[in-house]
């Protein structure tokens, strides 16, 4: 529990033990700032916390003794209780009993579905899927690195793995461990580990990297999209740099590309859980890559991708309502764009031979 906010802040207070965490400051949280382990009740802390401050931790501490929850590892394993931990990142305090104690609480390796069979962290063959690729991590290089979590077996540097989705095999070398700024190259890793893979891989988000065929993790949920808009470039002369940061950042799973069928202009068409996802795009492309881009919100509010209950592939567009259009996904599938509720409805109820998902239909 904080031991005073802002300013004021002067370390935590460790209910479980009994025991208050408190810190010197340090300029520019350079370095761990140093920590004394006392009693809430020392002299000490008495002295080292303002009267009014101590006064209100200490009645928080009473009122948290009698409406907290108390700690239960089970409960904690299996997402209903969540510990909460209270530092400071800027001055570097607390951060070290945040990992510590994840440590503690973290359960170990478990199995991760496939279909309807699970693979067991054990098995002697490798696999794993890539679960957050980070873009531009060095711009001189304008590489990025793909985080891989492991399922199963080893992992060895310079090793090579199946990727299904492109039917390749990929060179797994400069292998990396990440924490905050350190990096340092790993040659091995087990289940349960993360690994960074840097450098101009084709890997997207819930891909699936296999020593053996026919493993394909089920997908990564995600959210379908709500807001839609168009990003032109303005200039010409930057439009290689344009597209290329806009690729490296859709990887990262910013937004996603949709195609407009029959479009005469080939202007990007994005969809996004929020408005904030494309400022955040416009605002990287503009620092990170120097490429101008200016977005042009669209009307649309929901995508439906779609398929033929027959199983036949989609070659036509389907009869959509007023104001919904068909494109495609980056994967090529076929998805409508609505501007109401009631307009995916009406599809719905006059197309009985098409059906429609929230998010992409497996296979």
């Amino acid at each position: 529990w904080p031991l005073g906010d802002g300013p004021e802040f002067r370390g935590v207070f460790d209910r479980q033990a009994s025991q208050v965490h408190l810190f010197e400051r340090t300029p520019g949280g350079a370095y761990q700032a140093p920590v004394n382990v006392r009693d809430i009740h020392d002299q000490t802390v008495r002295d080292t916390i303002a009267p009014d401050v101590y006064e209100r931790v200490c009645h928080e501490l009473e009122l948290l003794d009698g409406a907290g929850a108390d700690f239960d590892l089970q409960g904690v394993r299996t997402g209903k209780l969540s510990p909460v931990f209270f530092g400071s990142a800027a001055n570097n305090f607390g951060v070290q009993l945040l990992l510590d104690r994840f440590l503690e609480l973290a359960m170990p390796p478990g199995p991760r579905r496939v279909g309807d069979t699970l693979v067991d962290p054990v098995s002697p063959s490798f696999s794993g899927f890539v679960f957050k690729i980070q873009a531009n991590m060095n711009p001189r290089h304008r590489d990025h690195v793909a985080f891989i979590r492991i399922v199963s077996g080893a992992f060895q540097r310079d090793m090579n793995v199946l990727n299904p989705r492109t039917g390749k095999s990929v060179r797994l070398a400069n292998s990396q461990r990440l924490f905050a700024q350190e990096r340092e190259t790993i040659d091995t890793a087990w289940a349960g580990d993360v690994v960074g893979i840097v450098g101009n891989y084709d890997f997207m988000i819930g891909d699936t990297l296999t020593e053996r065929e026919g493993i394909v993790f089920d997908e990564i949920p995600r959210f379908p999209p709500e807001c839609f808009a168009f990003l032109h470039n303005p200039s010409t002369a930057k439009f290689k740099r344009f597209r290329e940061g806009l690729d490296q950042l859709l990887k990262e799973g910013l937004a996603q590309s949709f195609e407009l069928t029959g479009a005469g202009q080939r202007v990007p068409l994005l969809g996004a859980v929020g408005p904030l996802q494309f400022e955040v795009l416009k605002y990287r492309l503009e620092t990170e890559y120097a490429a101008d881009c200016r977005v042009e919100q669209a009307s649309w509010t929901l995508a439906r991708w779609l398929r033929l209950k027959s199983g036949a592939p989609v070659r036509e567009e389907p009869p959509l309502p007023t104001g919904a259009v068909f494109c495609r996904d980056i994967m090529g599938a076929p998805v409508g764009l609505f501007q109401t509720a009631w307009s995916v409805n009406y599809f719905e109820d006059n197309n009985r031979d098409w059906e429609t998902s929230l998010v992409p239909f497996a296979g």
